[in-house]
């Protein structure tokens, strides 16, 4: 009986995600601004280009952002408002560690679409977000595919709302899965989601207990390579320094490739939430799957980024959405 009023209380709260998620997905599409803005997408990827030539950081960490936006509100661009009493989404303890070249990323394209007089007050920041994170991938290495548009922007951000939304990084599967499925997203999807993990940093605080205190005590958690944990040592010291940070892939930690999940098969998962793919044998046989064939990886990724971009899309006018002017800021 508990699990079944378990179930029904999850469904209840599912069904109307779900229920917006397709309002979008009819919605949305690809030739959007085929009229009203034909150059929005060579403009984006222009500026992702240069940002990525100006900091390493600014690729994965559009990429993140984007993640990010998606979790909380919904692909809005929510992420992005600033309050002045500082109660805004990427204050929050858990979007503190976002980048500020991601940022700069998104902001700085909308400044170009603004000034091309065809596209000028057209193209929402949540649409930017979603273009640019596809043009991060590809520029790094990964698949290319056709952005679904549409979506306006969101006028609500509060530090209240990123709580429990978003994946931690001691997260076991069950705990990614439940997250997931929130949003509509299966375990596969997750799985291909959590490749993004290909490029891009983490700092030592996210990972120091695993090397140091694993499980309350002082041992190392056992399904990590010693051999990686005494390279990771090296960077990420029992006194490490705030700032400190190792790369999620440090074998090609710039490219988006398959080698994510061959790590995970050398116990060579930086945060527990990526190891433990590869440990629960509920999920090892996707991630064999990834390390052996990135084909499939990149064709499991463009689904599942595509459902992700989906999530609570915001697609009409009204008291919740509107285009921004400026992407810190509602109109």
């Amino acid at each position: 009986m508990e699990k079944l009023l378990h179930f029904l209380l999850f469904s209840s709260f599912l069904l109307p995600l779900l229920t917006l998620s397709s309002t979008a997905t009819a919605q949305l599409r690809q030739s959007y601004y085929a009229g009203s803005c034909p150059d929005v997408e060579s403009v984006v990827r222009t500026v992702v280009a240069r940002k990525m030539q100006q900091s390493v950081v600014a690729g994965p960490g559009t990429l993140r952002l984007f993640f990010h936006d998606c979790f909380v509100r919904g692909c809005d661009a929510s992420v992005m408002l600033i309050s002045s009493d500082g109660n805004d989404e990427w204050r929050n303890p858990d979007d503190t560690s976002l980048a500020a070249d991601a940022f700069d990323t998104v902001i700085k394209a909308k400044e170009a679409l603004e000034n091309n007089k065809q596209c000028a007050n057209k193209v929402s920041c949540a649409d930017i977000l979603a273009i640019a994170a596809r043009d991060v991938i590809f520029l790094s290495g990964g698949p290319s595919y056709e952005v679904e548009l549409g979506r306006i922007d969101g006028k609500i951000s509060t530090k209240a709302s990123v709580r429990h939304r978003l994946p931690h990084p001691d997260f076991n599967l069950d705990q990614l899965n439940s997250m997931f499925a929130v949003h509509g997203l299966t375990q596969t999807d997750m799985i291909a989601l959590s490749g993004a993990h290909t490029i891009g940093v983490t700092h030592c605080d996210k990972i120091w207990r695993r090397m140091y205190k694993f499980g309350g005590g002082r041992g190392i958690d056992p399904t990590m390579d010693r051999e990686f944990v005494t390279r990771l040592r090296k960077t990420c010291s029992i006194k490490f320094q705030p700032t400190s940070f190792v790369m999620l892939d440090a074998a090609t930690p710039l490219k988006f490739d398959n080698l994510y999940y061959q790590n995970l098969q050398k116990g060579m998962g930086v945060l527990g939430s990526d190891q433990v793919l590869h440990t629960d044998l509920r999920s090892r046989a996707t991630v064999d799957l990834f390390a052996g064939n990135q084909t499939a990886f990149f064709e499991a990724f463009v689904t599942a980024v595509t459902k992700l971009g989906r999530v609570g899309a915001k697609t009409s006018g009204g008291a919740d959405g509107e285009i921004r002017r400026d992407c810190r800021r509602v109109n």
